[in-house]
């Protein structure tokens, strides 16, 4: 009787049917030492958690951390690169060599055509930057159109 009762719990157990206690009576019966030779393979996982229970966990953690000593470390490694960048940085800039050479010519005839090719230069983008601006008046008549006001 109580065989069949077992089994009938097991069916129920994989079905996810069986209530607290009825799990208590078949974790009960698989730690015994009389379980029916055809149930013997279900002894490991009710036995499973007998033993689990019986586990504690024995390591020491520590609970202070040296967080702050790093903290501190790097803190005072980055003021260090830091001030390291300004001081080159202004090393680099107050050493370099002055130029007086500021584009100015002696000679009036060559200062003039010097004058011509940077106008020239300036001009030419300035007309490419004016040609684009043609489709942008497109763009606008062809909204106008579309969009009348």
């Amino acid at each position: 009787m109580e065989l069949d009762r077992i089994e009938q719990l097991l069916e129920k157990y994989f079905e996810a049917q069986t209530s607290i206690a009825e799990e208590k009576e078949l974790k009960e019966y698989f730690s015994s030492s009389d379980v029916a030779q055809h149930l013997e393979r279900y002894k490991p996982l009710f036995g499973y958690t007998i033993q689990a229970r019986q586990e504690q966990f024995s390591a020491i953690l520590p609970l202070k951390t040296n967080k702050r000593k790093s903290v501190i470390w790097i803190s005072a490694a980055a003021s260090v690169i830091v001030l390291l960048g300004v001081s080159l940085f202004t090393y680099n800039h107050y050493n370099q060599p002055k130029s007086n050479d500021l584009g100015t010519f002696d000679d009036p005839e060559i200062a003039y055509k010097e004058t011509q090719k940077a106008l020239a230069m300036i001009s030419e983008h300035v007309n490419i930057g004016i040609g684009s601006m043609n489709y942008l008046n497109e763009y606008e008549q062809s909204k106008n159109k579309i969009f009348k006001k």
